[in-house]
């Protein structure tokens, strides 16, 4: 791995309500509320890890669920290094969307690293994680179970995409 420092854009993609917001609010603040906070546009985050001799700045880009707005989606994934491309377990459509999400953000970036996140895993799940990992299997992307509720896996997920982006570097 590199050494230096990096500053580094990371997209969390998928459909509204499906977490994103949140996951950015655990890793970043480690805080956690239920309420539901609409985006709209982009907002961004930073967050400085450690990954091998390498220090990282990840500006974190939580991109608006809304498939209407999809022309401006394609400004926001310039630049972007990797992509977390998430799922509600408790909504089936979400995962499937996550198809024309990273089909768009491909079109734009190229093949750059994705890991699937299906969260809200502590919510009673409408499907398992054996449909998540065939899914990820068939679009080539890694796949996890997050919940930004309890924190499970949240730092885990953003520290394994900061690993494949390091590698990306060399």
């Amino acid at each position: 791995m590199p050494s230096g420092k990096y500053i580094i854009k990371l997209c969390l993609l998928g459909d509204g309500a499906v977490g994103k917001t949140s996951l950015v609010r655990r890793f970043v603040f480690d805080v956690f509320d239920d309420k539901y906070l609409k985006s709209f546009g982009t907002k961004v985050s930073k967050k400085s890890l450690t990954v091998g001799d390498a220090n990282v700045d990840l500006m974190i880009w939580d991109i608006l669920g809304q498939k209407t707005q999809e022309s401006l989606h394609a400004a926001y994934y310039k630049g972007a290094a990797g992509a977390l491309a998430v799922c509600d377990f408790t909504r089936p459509e979400t995962m499937k969307n996550l198809k024309s999400w990273l089909g768009s953000f491909r079109s734009v970036v190229g093949d750059q690293p994705i890991i699937i996140l299906a969260n809200k895993s502590d919510l009673e799940k409408k499907f398992t994680m054996v449909e998540v990992e065939s899914f990820g299997a068939s679009l080539n992307c890694p796949v996890m179970e997050t919940s930004a509720k309890t924190g499970q896996n949240v730092e885990l997920a953003f520290s394994e995409m900061g690993k494949k982006l390091m590698e990306a570097v060399q």
